[in-house]
């Protein structure tokens, strides 16, 4: 018995530093600006853009001028590109984890490799110049082209779709980011 009880709290233990091994990089990194938050309804069109609900936890960050911004262009990008609420959907859930919608230009030693842009596309990757990548309606534009590209794109769910597109080390952590995604386009698709 003490046997069994002594393996249940080490188990318990080893679950549990896992755990922390796991999210430890990614709660400090959500420390920031990020929190929880519980979904928000949206307006009618949302049948568009959140078809199968959203994915787990959902987070928020508060945008400034600049992360707005980002926002007005990754929509009208999608626009010229002739795709839909849902496509911005996935643009924007996108840019929100990659960048939290900040045309990020190189970090230096906190750079991954040579990601830069609201998406953190890299040169060396194919997705264009630094320049171009670091303009926010072909960065959105070379990210719709890829998101063109997955079959059955508008079907599944968001994060599995710009993962496909993205190819990131962490391809569940776009799920976060739907909701938040969702409103946004609900209050800027029209104006």
């Amino acid at each position: 018995m003490n046997t069994i009880l002594r393996k249940s709290v080490l188990g318990v233990a080893g679950l549990a530093f896992t755990g922390g091994v796991f999210a430890g990089p990614v709660a400090a990194h959500a420390a920031g600006t990020t929190h929880a938050a519980k979904p928000v309804s949206v307006s009618v069109q949302g049948d568009k853009l959140i078809p199968h609900g959203v994915q787990g936890e959902q987070s928020r960050i508060d945008l400034n001028d600049e992360q707005t911004k980002s926002v007005k262009a990754i929509i009208a990008a999608t626009k010229k590109a002739g795709m839909d609420e849902r496509a911005a959907v996935v643009s924007i859930a996108t840019a929100l984890q990659e960048s939290k919608l900040e045309n990020l230009g190189h970090l230096g030693d906190r750079n991954d490799h040579d990601s830069q842009g609201l998406f953190q596309q890299r040169p060396s990757s194919g997705w264009g110049t630094v320049e171009q990548i670091t303009d926010p309606e072909y960065s959105t534009t070379a990210f719709l082209k890829g998101l063109k590209q997955v079959d059955g794109w508008q079907d599944m769910p968001l994060t599995k779709a710009a993962q496909t597109v993205q190819v990131s080390a962490y391809p569940d952590h776009y799920a976060q980011w739907e909701q938040q995604a969702a409103d946004l386009v609900a209050q800027h698709w029209n104006k």
